[in-house]
């Protein structure tokens, strides 16, 4: 009885084992492959995605909003003017509504230039701005008088808090994963493509083609007769 070498046997059953790989890359598609390459390209080509855009929307918002807010606040006191020097030039920090719409803009300005035009694609710009409206929030209802002057002294506190915060959500648990996850595809779908590549090569040309000598008609028959 014939004998295996444990190396062919460790050969044979390592050639096995990578049959399943090899049936896995054969079987995908190159054109869905190609298909989803591109389009990650074409989002890379547009400069931000669009769950970026429409973060950066909702930041435009909240700016947007708390100036609406804060305009409304000042006719509802007896006109633009008047109460506009009082809160600016005559800025009183228990009494005024102007750090508030000030706070917006310096989140405005971060994010934007973070997220935006850098591009971030880190938590830590959307920490310092919200950890900075909370504390300044905070302090202002604790130590000002806001609370005496109506409605608005709970609405602009209350909603520029809320804003700051539904940013910081959107951005750490929609923003940053779904950018990652599309990232990880399109490493995983150019890996593929690129084995598909090596096994799959492209098509051979005419010149790589070739056909046997014809044998003359009768050779058979002349070398039988022969014999």
């Amino acid at each position: 009885m014939i004998r295996i070498p444990a190396d062919a046997e460790n050969a044979h059953s390592s050639s096995v084992e990578s049959c399943p790989s090899l049936r896995d890359v054969h079987s995908i598609n190159p054109t869905q492959l190609m298909a989803r390459i591109e389009s990650y390209e074409g989002r890379e080509k547009k400069g931000i995605s669009d769950v970026r855009r429409t973060f950066c929307l909702f930041v435009t918002f909240d700016l947007l909003f708390i100036t609406l807010l804060w305009i409304i606040e000042l006719n509802v006191k007896g006109g633009i003017e008047t109460t506009l020097e009082k809160e600016v030039l005559h800025y009183d920090y228990s009494s005024s509504y102007f750090d508030i719409f000030l706070l917006a803009v310096f989140r405005f300005k971060v994010l934007i230039l973070a997220y935006a035009m850098c591009r971030l694609r880190h938590w830590w710009a959307i920490a310092f701005t919200t950890a900075v409206t909370s504390a300044f929030l905070l302090a202002k209802v604790i130590i000002s008088q806001l609370f005496s002057q109506g409605a608005f002294g709970y609405v602009l506190p209350i909603i520029s808090f809320i804003l700051a915060w539904i940013e910081t959500w959107f951005l750490d648990f929609k923003v940053l994963p779904q950018e990652a996850e599309e990232e990880n595809r399109f490493l995983i779908a150019q890996d593929a493509s690129e084995r598909a590549a090596l096994l799959h090569p492209g098509v051979l040309s005419d010149g790589q083609f070739y056909s046997p000598p014809e044998s003359v008609a009768g050779s058979d028959e002349d070398s039988e007769e022969k014999q």
